[in-house]
């Protein structure tokens, strides 16, 4: 069953919640925003640059979502401004698989007789409680080959970061699921002054043809566009279950490792996912795509078990320390 964008494994023993997206979008509530004579959405409705031909867009956020956006309507003569609040990690894509992915992902991989399958194994192998030591190295290296990209962006104004202790992409991902952006092209687009940039500023106020900066800067506007990110995956269980279910499971992804966006105490596994949770029978799937491609094949086997009336005892089920 679909619901929300959500799918919903129904079966008269067990509920599989698989989540495709983080949760709900944010959307700011920033003075003056009723007030906005032109189009305001978050960047999950954006319909596209065709319809914004002929106006000037301000997109606050500087994420994934934020340069694809930006990117799309540069490359449809689309007069477009991206507003910066806070840093921004940026992996070159073809760095990343030169670097972290091609000796899993890629056509050598597949001959040298590394298939996904092998592949998804082998980079679920390593514990997190160490992973963070293994990136480290390459994005060292990704730093020294880029240099001169991470220069000029950070010429144009761009704040950049590699994570709070320089293990980039992944570790964010686990971490925190935010505060980066695979580079396919959009960084030069900002770099060169082609996406216009506003950094170390928020909006303040919206005002019927434009927004206001907290420098005091005004941006004339038709379009706004939030790609401000989603909520926790356990918000969409309030409105599917009940806010106490929600809270009973507690928040979901994260490793707990007491970094931005991540409040310890440490778990050792993402949160709630792909294994029991504090609600008997309520199971919690997602993630990209090498992880819902693997953990699925564990999350169905535990599912078969139980219904099949095999013995399966959980030994040291994490406890709820954070809610919604």
């Amino acid at each position: 069953m679909e619901r929300g964008g959500q799918t919903v494994l129904l079966h008269p023993k067990e509920l599989v919640i698989a989540l495709g997206v983080s949760g709900y979008a944010n959307v700011p509530k920033i003075p003056g925003a009723e007030t906005f004579e032109g189009d305001q959405h978050h960047s999950s409705r954006h319909p596209g640059p065709e319809a914004c031909q002929g106006k000037k867009v301000v997109v606050l956020g500087s994420n994934n979502s934020a340069h694809d956006i930006c990117a799309a309507l540069w490359e449809n003569d689309v007069d477009v401004t991206m507003v910066q609040r806070s840093s921004t990690h940026i992996a070159p894509s073809a760095a990343l698989m030169e670097l972290a992915l091609g000796g899993l992902y890629s056509e050598q991989a597949v001959k040298n007789g590394i298939d996904h399958h092998k592949a998804d194994l082998i980079f679920a192998s390593v514990p997190y409680k160490i992973m963070h030591t293994f990136h480290i190295p390459v994005y060292e290296e990704m730093k020294r080959r880029e240099a001169d990209l991470y220069g000029r962006l950070e010429q144009a104004g761009f704040m950049l970061d590699f994570g709070v202790d320089g293990s980039g992409l992944f570790m964010k991902y686990l971490r925190r699921g935010s505060g980066y952006y695979i580079d396919v092209g959009a960084s030069e687009l900002v770099a060169n002054g082609s996406i216009r940039l506003k950094s170390r500023v928020n909006i303040e106020r919206i005002n019927p043809k434009s927004v206001t900066l907290t420098d005091g800067s005004e941006l004339p506007c038709d379009v706004l566009v939030y790609a401000t990110g989603f909520g926790s995956m356990n918000q969409w269980l309030v409105d599917l279950i009940s806010p106490e279910v929600a809270d009973r499971i507690g928040k979901v992804w994260g490793l707990g490792s007491d970094t931005p966006k991540d409040p310890g105490p440490w778990e050792g596994e993402l949160r709630n996912m792909w294994k029991p949770t504090q609600v008997p029978h309520l199971w919690i799937h997602g993630g990209n795509l090498h992880q819902s491609r693997h953990y699925s094949q564990f999350l169905s086997l535990q599912l078969k078990a139980r219904l099949a009336g095999i013995p399966t005892p959980v030994y040291g089920q994490a406890e709820v320390h954070h809610l919604r």
